[in-house]
């Protein structure tokens, strides 16, 4: 099926970042992978293309893109490079809209030119050790003293945790239940008792510095806080369709992705006198998972058509990344299973999106919550 999501212009784009990582990303990957971070250098380069912050206004340093579709070709591109040690997509599609929409006009003048440029990298810090996908069950405490808070809590599983300067922490302003009395702040590279713990160990997205944030006693001008106090858990909420979207994007392109490396693999691969893509289980197998990524394709380019008209719902980009990302984890386990034992091997790329898919169905609110906001809007 055609697609149509994509015009002329975004295409001419796409080929201009697949220079990007061809010329600088996929030579050092690997040894990013075993570095377990990617170089700062690499996101300045990006920055200086003109790849990060794409709809950040030009007034604010960037290049104002019409639509959000070229925010799909990186993400697309990315996961189809298999390059998951690029944060790009955290950094431009969740941290920034965020001060895009709740930040004042010197909140935007002061921090997004240098984030358009690659020389501000930002993260989200919201989950804590006892509180991923539940939001509302957040510890960490920010207390208002005149025209600061005192921040204190603990953040982990924090993706650029190590790279981030420019970090937005959900944060309890008032003592109440729940979500109420959530305030987003903006903590900074250098503010006294704000700590990194390691960079943690994963099985998968090995160039990706994800790490443990500490925060102790530390002094947050008010003029940091997105939007009005207490209003936090309302704007994580309006701003997570976008988030599951982008994760959505990631999963189909690299089931597309790995379909496609399987395929020709198949074709050449002998068992038996024949090329095992001859065998009636190989190529039904195919036949079945390229069904199944056409119509998640389709769905999450209507996702995206939504989102474009301010019409996607929390509902809706739910179901797009549970059932993306779970269909995702199949593809792969699939698609290694029909490498045979040289699917386990690290040199074959499919090793690593076969673990690099795993976390797709944790992270940006797990499968059994997707579903249970699914459930709940039908009563």
């Amino acid at each position: 099926m055609k697609r149509r999501l994509l015009n002329q212009e975004h295409l001419a784009f796409r080929d201009a970042f697949r220079r990007f990582l061809e010329a600088e990303v996929l030579p050092l990957h690997e040894q990013w992978e075993k570095d377990g971070i990617v170089p700062r250098e690499v996101w300045r380069k990006a920055g200086a293309l003109g790849f990060l912050g794409l709809q950040v206004p030009e007034i604010y340093g960037g290049h104002g893109a019409p639509d959000f579709r070229y925010n799909v070709v990186i993400t697309e591109e990315v996961a189809r490079a298999g390059a998951t040690g690029l944060g790009f997509s955290l950094h431009s599609d969740i941290v920034i809209p965020y001060i895009l929409t709740y930040g004042t006009e010197a909140q935007k003048l002061r921090w997004l030119p240098p984030m358009v440029r690659g020389e501000i990298i930002g993260a989200l810090g919201l989950t804590e050790p006892d509180a991923g996908s539940d939001l509302a069950g957040i510890r960490a405490t920010a207390v208002r003293r005149g025209d600061e808070y005192i921040l204190n809590g603990q953040k982990t599983f924090i993706t650029n945790g190590i790279n981030g300067d420019l970090v937005i922490v959900a944060a309890k302003t008032r003592d109440v239940e729940g979500g109420q009395g959530m305030s987003l702040l903006v903590v900074e590279r250098g503010m006294a008792g704000f700590s990194r713990g390691r960079n943690l160990e994963k099985i998968g997205l090995k160039a990706q510095d994800t790490a443990e944030m500490f925060f102790s006693d530390v002094v947050v001008p008010v003029s940091n806080r997105l939007g009005r106090e207490g209003r936090g858990f309302h704007m994580l909420m309006h701003q997570l369709p976008q988030e599951r979207l982008a994760i959505a994007l990631m999963a189909i392109a690299a089931s597309e992705a790995v379909l496609a490396m399987t395929t020709d693999y198949v074709r050449g691969r002998q068992a038996f006198g024949q090329a095992i893509g001859k065998f009636q289980n190989t190529r039904f197998k195919l036949a079945e998972l390229q069904t199944e990524v056409e119509i998640g394709r389709v769905f999450v380019d209507r996702c995206v058509e939504e989102l474009e008209a301010g019409q996607l719902t929390t509902e809706e980009a739910s179901m797009a990344k549970w059932w993306t990302t779970e269909l995702q984890k199949r593809v792969v386990d699939e698609c290694l299973q029909l490498h045979g034992g040289y699917g386990y091997m690290t040199e074959y790329p499919i090793s690593r999106f076969f673990v690099d898919a795993r976390v797709q169905t944790i992270y940006g609110g797990t499968t059994e919550i997707m579903k249970e906001i699914i459930a709940r809007k039908l009563g």
